[in-house]
């Protein structure tokens, strides 16, 4: 059920999007300003070094946000997590600390942490409930970049504890309250292609399309074996406008569809949207990371919150996307 006693956030308030040029903050941004929110506070890398303790600070001290969505974070997929561990842990706890500290050191009214769904252990039970957090050890692949994730979610539950800030705690504040949602993988406009760093959807995409072009072959990492789910950014953009509006307890919640699909099947499907009529080669040698990872999303279903956006129609959108934005570097 929702919470009834939240109070509605109105049009006029000041809303940071923390990473707002970024395949998530530039959902939220969309999705906002769909709604009429037209006071949002926006601020490029070169405006704002998140990083710094000292300029965030300022930010907050002299803009005044009343909400901030915590969408600005350091990500790649499983190369770049692999290669750049320290660069991953480093940035995003930064990036969070300094957020999250001056939020309630300057009371804003409410801040909604992403966190990301290799929060949860590498062989966890299927599908992953929130109550799975840090039960069993990390993939190993990816684990600096998930203990920056458990340690702002550790941090928002931690400042709710602490102040009293969380409506469950019994206890009435005009401090902040923080909530942590856990997405599955995301895909969509704005996201990123780059070979070296994006995720397997994207990364996809630009095989297919470069050897749809030159008449090559597609080149695949592991075994097509693991399952994934896949949800579509405009949707997580719903979501957490959604429970921005509606939640208010510590406890994460899971955003996703709640169906998953092969890396294979999902190859099938990015091929034939692009079509690509060459040869898939896929390389066993190279890792194939955690074998399923489907969230439980009974929690956000019962808040009264379910996805819209299909598999099909949004990879089919997203490669349309690709086609009208993304300039090939030579």
């Amino acid at each position: 059920m929702l919470n009834n006693t939240i109070v509605p956030i109105e049009k006029k308030s000041k809303i940071f999007v923390a990473g707002h040029r970024g395949l998530v903050g530039s959902a939220i941004q969309r999705r906002l300003q769909k709604e009429g929110y037209d006071n949002l506070i926006l601020r490029t890398r070169q405006e704002l070094d998140l990083t710094s303790q000292p300029a965030v600070k300022e930010f907050f001290e002299s803009q005044k946000p009343e909400y901030v969505f915590l969408a600005a974070a350091k990500v790649g997929g499983i190369m770049a997590n692999k290669r750049y561990k320290a660069d991953f842990i480093y940035e995003n706890l930064q990036i969070q600390n300094n957020i999250i500290f001056n939020a309630w050191k300057y009371k804003i009214k409410k801040l909604l942490f992403l966190g990301s769904s290799c929060i949860y252990p590498r062989d966890c039970p299927q599908p992953i409930k929130e109550e799975y957090l840090m039960t069993g050890p990390l993939e190993e692949t990816n684990d600096a970049y998930a203990t920056a994730k458990i340690a702002g979610i550790k941090m928002c539950q931690s400042f709710n504890e602490q102040y009293g800030t969380d409506p469950a705690s019994g206890e009435q504040s005009d401090f902040t309250r923080f909530i942590s949602v856990m997405p599955t993988n995301l895909y969509g406009p704005n996201d990123n292609f780059d070979l070296e760093n994006s995720h397997v959807l994207p990364a996809m995409i630009r095989k297919f399309h470069e050897a749809k072009i030159s008449n090559g072959a597609v080149t695949l990492w592991g075994t097509g074996s693991p399952k994934r789910e896949f949800l579509h950014v405009d949707d997580l953009a719903d979501a957490c406008v959604f429970l921005m509006k509606n939640y208010d307890s510590s406890e994460i919640v899971n955003i996703g569809t709640g169906e998953d699909i092969t890396i294979r099947g999902l190859a099938e499907i990015t091929k034939d949207i692009v079509d690509f009529k060459g040869k898939i080669i896929w390389d066993a040698s190279k890792p194939d990371g955690t074998p399923r990872k489907l969230l439980d999303v009974s929690k956000l279903h019962d808040l009264g919150w379910r996805h819209k956006i299909g598999l099909k129609e949004g990879v089919k959108e997203t490669y349309g996307w690709f086609l009208n934005n993304y300039r090939i570097k030579k």
